[in-house]
């Protein structure tokens, strides 16, 4: 089997990927969220309980970053601190940014806008996370060629589309290694690849201008001055970069949850026919189908991901704050069973790592086997 070439592609040509027409489905559960909100009087956004959260977790971002570069003198308090740094910043990642680049953090733009910003002082490109993710993942999640998520290029064959190495047979022990090196790829490389070569990945798309390539530039200038720069001061060059790899490593659960979530053992893949801009299926069943939650009822969970193990209300309803997940997470279950769709989940956290470690062994075998 070969891989399923890509021509270059550009915003207008992806956007003429249609869907299927909407049917009562996705109106009656709209419907039915929006009268949740209405009686009970809870707010979609400007959520005391996000806003108090990310106190929390910028205090203990600034605490622990603090800790590591002026007061770690022995090598395993660098290591504690180094992985407390990056489950922080991953913290930003999951609720902070995650919820401002969905306009979920607030009704007011400009605090969503600040919010969103959060990832270019963390390592990453807000410009290029919006048509990352919020564009290309969450329109297009599982489509090989579009959701960029699926794409690791040779290192990983996430979907039979893709085309198979040898070595794949290993990737559902490597892996995982990998997903801790993404944020590494994607803030040191890819995002300056993406600038300089006026595309993201194999998608024309163009530079930053203005005031975007203004915070592109500064936050990339800032990251580095506080991943490297400040500490260097300090500390020897080899310490400062184990470190720094340490804590985005450890920032790679932000990855992983993803992969989780949209990478399980029941998932059956949309493959779109050869010259075709249509997908058989409505919007929303397509993301429900391509969507698994787990440990719903582990509030540890749902506080540490940012509600992104309610992942198939998140792809539904991006533009609600993730603290209200949990309570219309049985509004939506309720609607698809009472459509007939399948409303997929996990008890525990475990259950879905055993599967994303199955699909990925399946995926891994010659695609004569599959």
């Amino acid at each position: 089997m070969t891989q399923t070439v890509f021509p270059p592609l550009t915003m207008e040509s992806i956007r003429k990927l249609k869907f299927a027409q909407n049917t009562e489905f996705r109106a009656a559960l709209n419907r039915r969220v929006e009268d949740f909100f209405k009686t009970t009087g809870r707010k979609k956004r400007d959520c005391p309980q996000m806003y108090l959260k990310t106190v929390i977790i910028l205090v203990s971002l600034v605490v622990s970053y603090l800790s590591l570069v002026f007061f770690a003198q022995q090598w395993w308090q660098a290591l504690i601190l180094s992985i407390v740094v990056g489950i922080a910043v991953s913290e930003v990642g999951f609720n902070i940014q995650h919820d401002g680049s969905h306009n979920a953090y607030s009704d007011i733009p400009w605090v969503n806008k600040m919010m969103a910003m959060s990832i270019d002082l963390i390592g990453l490109s807000s410009y290029y996370w919006k048509i990352g993710h919020n564009v290309l993942h969450h329109q297009y999640v599982n489509l090989t060629g579009y959701d960029q998520d699926i794409d690791l290029g040779i290192l990983a064959r996430k979907t039979p589309s893709q085309q198979w190495f040898p070595h794949h047979r290993w990737q559902h022990y490597y892996l995982w290694f990998v997903y801790g090196l993404y944020t590494v790829e994607w803030s040191w490389i890819n995002d300056f690849e993406n600038l300089f070569r006026g595309k993201f990945y194999h998608i024309d798309y163009p530079r930053p201008k203005g005031i975007e390539l203004v915070i592109f530039l500064s936050g990339k200038a800032v990251f580095f001055t506080l991943a490297i720069g400040i500490p260097l001061i300090f500390h020897s060059f080899w310490n400062v970069l184990l470190c720094c790899l340490l804590v985005q490593f450890a920032c790679g659960t932000f990855t992983l949850c993803d992969a989780l979530a949209h990478g399980f053992e029941e998932l059956t893949f949309t493959k779109l026919p050869e010259e075709s801009s249509m997908v058989e299926s409505e919007w929303a069943v397509h993301q429900i189908e391509n969507t698994i939650n787990f440990a719903n009822h582990n509030n540890f969970v749902t506080w540490f991901t940012g509600g992104l193990n309610f992942q198939i209300e998140h792809h539904l309803f991006p533009n609600i704050c993730h603290v209200n997940y949990p309570l219309i997470a049985p509004l939506v279950e309720e609607t698809c069973n009472e459509f007939g769709i399948k409303y997929q989940k996990y008890e525990s956290v475990g259950d879905a790592l055993l599967s994303h470690f199955r699909l990925l062994r399946r995926l891994g075998k010659s695609s004569s086997t599959l």
